[in-house]
Order: structure tokens, then sequence, then C-alpha cells
């Protein structure tokens, strides 16, 4: 191959490197855009918009003095119901599970075949036993499985959106930085308005499509995390 073939396949092969390299910081950003908090937030809520069912416009009374769209409503209180309203959470979340199991079994069989006698007097005692067979088999086994989780905590939520059917949708979130750890909790969940109290709080118990999200980073994390693929495969090899 002559050098200008040479050069031209280099020049070829340098202008794909850079226009992958080009196109590269573009493709994880948008990747990163599409993982980005608010882009989750948006399908959270797109997916209960979608699952909502749609209200009724009300009918305004004919002749009425008063309507909602004009003044304030003198009945109303503090209590979250709009855009942006704040609602306290009070998270108390408590699971137990257990299950357990034995199995006792015996199976014994046992044979035994002979010649008594045969015609002629034969003597039969080089014949016998013609079979002989015993068999045991004992299975015993137990097992047992126990699980608990439990959280507890408060925090004050913001409605970032309100659904059709008058349900809102709540998320708090907690972001928690002492001693090179950091703690990040997310609760989401659609609650009716009926259910905030009158102190302007709701009970976990209350919400629907209840996410709650605890992760962190940091000296208790690297510390309690499981160990990686080749640190496992060294601990395998030196037995411990």
């Amino acid at each position: 191959m002559k050098k200008s073939g040479i050069h031209a396949v280099l020049r070829i092969v340098f202008s794909a490197i850079l226009v992958a390299l080009l196109f590269l910081p573009a493709a994880h950003a948008r990747t990163s855009k599409k993982n980005s908090p608010a882009q989750l937030r948006g399908d959270y809520i797109a997916r209960l918009q979608e699952e909502a069912t749609p209200k009724t416009e009300a009918e305004h009374t004919v002749g009425s003095l008063w309507s909602p769209g004009d003044v304030g409503d003198l009945s109303s209180d503090y209590k979250a119901r709009k855009l942006n309203d704040t609602v306290v959470i009070l998270v108390a979340v408590q699971t137990n599970a257990a299950q357990s199991g034995d199995v006792n079994s015996s199976r014994a069989f046992q044979t035994s075949s002979a010649i008594t006698g045969l015609a002629g007097d034969v003597n039969t005692k080089g014949l016998n036993p013609l079979l002989n067979a015993n068999s045991n088999t004992t299975l015993k086994g137990s097992g047992a499985t126990d699980s608990s989780t439990t959280f507890q905590t408060s925090m004050t939520a913001q409605v970032i959106a309100v659904l059709p059917s008058g349900n809102l949708v709540i998320e708090a979130q907690r972001k928690i930085f002492m001693n090179n750890q950091h703690e990040d909790i997310i609760i989401r969940g659609v609650v009716r308005p009926n259910d905030i109290g009158s102190n302007n709080t709701v009970p976990s118990t209350a919400l629907s499509n209840l996410e709650i999200e605890m992760k962190g980073k940091g000296i208790i994390a690297d510390s309690t995390r499981p160990p990686n693929r080749i640190m496992r495969a060294l601990l395998w090899l030196i037995g411990f």
C-alpha cells in the first residue's frame, strides 16, 4: 500500500475517533438528564396522573354572591390544599415477617426370599437365601426466617402536584451531612385532603403509592457494604 493510501486510512480513523469523542459528552449529558431527580419526579407525577380519574367541574350556583374564583374561601384554614403548600408527614413504618418449617420423614424396606424344599429331597442349603435386601431412608430438617424493618421520623413535604381527583401528590426530601457521612431521604405519596389533620399533619399510613428511599454515602456505608467481586475472590482463595 502506498503512503498516500496509508495516510488516507489514518485520516479516516482519526476523524471517526474525533467524531465519537465529540458526541460522547452529549450522549452522557442526555443520559444524566434522563436520570436526573427532576426527570424522575416528572415520571412519578405523570404515572399518578394517568391512574387518576378525571374530576368533573364544579357547578356554580346561579345568583350566588360568592364565587370560589373571585374571593378567598372564608372557611379555609392553613391545611395544605394547593400546589407548593407544605404538610408534615409522620412516618411510622414497621414490618415484621417470620416463617418456619420442620420436616421429619422415615421409610424402611426389608425383603427376604428362600427355597424351603425341592422335589426328590434335594438339599437347598447352598441355594438359600436367594434374596435378602434391606433399605432405610430418614429425612429430618428444619428452617426458619425472620425479618424486621422499622423506620420512624417526621418530615415536612411539599405539594408537587394536584391530581384531577383532587388528591395531593406530596414529596419530602432531607439531606444529612454529619461526620463524613451523607444520607438522603426521599418520601413521596398521594394523600386525600380530608386525611390531613387540623394541625396540618398526615400519617404515612394514610398515603397511597408510598415511596420511601433512604441511601447514604460515607464511612458507615463504606464499612457495611459488601466487598466487590475481586475482594470476594481473594477471600475465597485464602479461605476466610
